[in-house]
């Protein structure tokens, strides 16, 4: 087998492969043979039909899977023979195709680019911590009780946090505009639903009773075509409704799965579930700092096959938000919606690659169960979820890929320059408003 390799630009690369004729003639004829055996052709008895014939009526189609089978072991030996790192798959043209003589063909495909890691230890970040105080439990066991109360008619003025129900339409220079009407609609007075001065307006009615209201849109409202616009609204109070709390006893600690109604173990489990959360937001924050530090310290190439193929999973992830793609037209998705935030992700998950195989990290197997296991103890029955994960090929490699870009986090930060900043439980779980200072 003869090749030549041609670098036609940063990440593609050009195989000229060459194949002896015998080589494939060998193949076609001991097919051919092995057919003979037990084709039928009228005219002949089985296993009797003369070479010539069989050649005849079987060689071009038998030509064509030889050449399928021999063009790709042949490419994957020239690579290795070569040391190339194809990133996708190539495109294949036969260049000489004619029965008898060699056969080539020249195959065309991106490599993976050569990732050089700038120094560790210049990467300075800070590190948010945090940890879950009794007022944030109180807090928690105060918003879990609301979450389980019930709204009851009140015959009074509407205030804050009461829940209301309205009528309104809203109108633009005397004309209704689109998304400015409803019937029957509830709303929590204070909640932020609506735009600056809405709900406000409402606080002081009685049911029954209606007003004209003058707003402006807020400048970055989501309709373009609303914002900074000065409209009118008349409002209709149908009802006014006030929050009623559930008393705390066997029966609330039971809708929480607490069915033996232990007021400690209830607290216990709130306590456990909050810690688990901040866990994830303080890891999940560090860990969008450190990529984020790593994009803007290596500029790389991406290959576009492997950028193609991460728009295909990021479509597809939407069209599943969309209610499973269902009634989605993929049409409807462009690759351009998708592009920057693929070449991100294929960027840093090249950048992680190249750490991994630098520090020789491997997923260790201790952690991969203690992840299996907390992952496994917000189920009913843990156990078993764990058989499930340990039986599952697919959930265990994805097990192992979490736990394995926590070690690269934790390589990361064992060599740059990190700094601790303490930070409240609520302030620990909103997203960061920037990724983290840069250096």
């Amino acid at each position: 087998m003869q090749v030549s390799v041609e670098t036609t630009s940063d990440l593609e690369r050009r195989l000229t492969i060459g194949v002896p004729a015998e080589k494939i003639e060998n193949e076609v004829t001991s097919r051919l043979v092995k057919a003979a055996k037990t084709i039928r052709i009228d005219g002949f008895r089985k296993g009797k039909v003369p070479m010539k014939v069989v050649r005849q009526r079987y060689g071009t189609g038998v030509r064509q899977e030889v050449l399928g089978e021999i063009i790709s072991r042949s490419f994957y030996e020239a690579v290795a023979q070569e040391n190339i790192k194809p990133a996708g798959q190539p495109s294949i043209e036969p260049t000489k195709d004619v029965p008898g003589q060699d056969f080539e063909f020249v195959a065309t495909f991106e490599v993976y680019p050569e990732v050089e890691l700038t120094d560790l230890a210049g990467l300075s970040l800070e590190r948010p911590v945090s940890e879950v105080t009794d007022a944030d439990l109180d807090k928690m066991l105060e918003v879990l009780r609301k979450q389980q109360a019930t709204w009851e008619k009140v015959d009074r003025a509407a205030a804050l946090q009461d829940q209301v129900n309205i009528d309104y339409i809203g109108r633009r220079d005397g004309e209704e505009f689109n998304g400015g009407k409803a019937e029957g609609a509830d709303l929590v007075l204070g909640s932020e639903q609506m735009i600056p001065g809405f709900e406000n307006a409402i606080v002081g009615m009685v049911a029954g009773d209606s007003k004209s209201v003058e707003l402006t849109f807020p400048e970055d409202y989501r309709a373009e075509d609303l914002r900074g616009a000065t409209v009118e609204f008349d409002i209709k109070l149908n009802s006014v409704s006030e929050q009623v709390l559930p008393e705390i006893n066997e029966e609330y600690y039971a809708r929480f799965g607490i069915e033996n109604g232990d007021r400690d173990q209830f607290i216990t489990e709130v306590r456990a579930n909050m810690e688990r959360e901040l866990r994830n937001a303080l890891s999940g924050k560090i860990k969008t700092r450190v990529m984020a530090q790593l994009l803007e310290r290596h500029q790389i190439s991406v290959p576009k096959s492997l950028v193609k193929s991460e728009i295909g999973v990021l479509r597809q992830q939407m069209m599943e938000q969309f209610g499973g793609g269902k009634n989605v037209d993929p049409a409807m998705l462009p690759d351009d919606l998708f592009k920057a935030q693929a070449e991100k992700r294929v960027s840093l998950g090249l950048i992680v690659a190249r750490i991994v195989e630098q520090a020789g990290l491997k997923a260790d197997a201790e952690r991969v169960s203690a992840y299996i296991e907390d992952l496994a103890s917000t189920y009913e029955q843990p156990e078993e979820v764990i058989r499930y994960y340990h039986s599952n090929k697919e959930l265990l490699r994805g097990a192992e890929s979490a736990v394995l870009e926590d070690q690269v986090i934790e390589y990361i930060l064992e060599n740059a320059q990190v700094t601790n900043k303490p930070c409240s439980y609520e302030e620990a779980l909103k997203p960061d408003s920037k990724t983290g200072p840069a250096t």
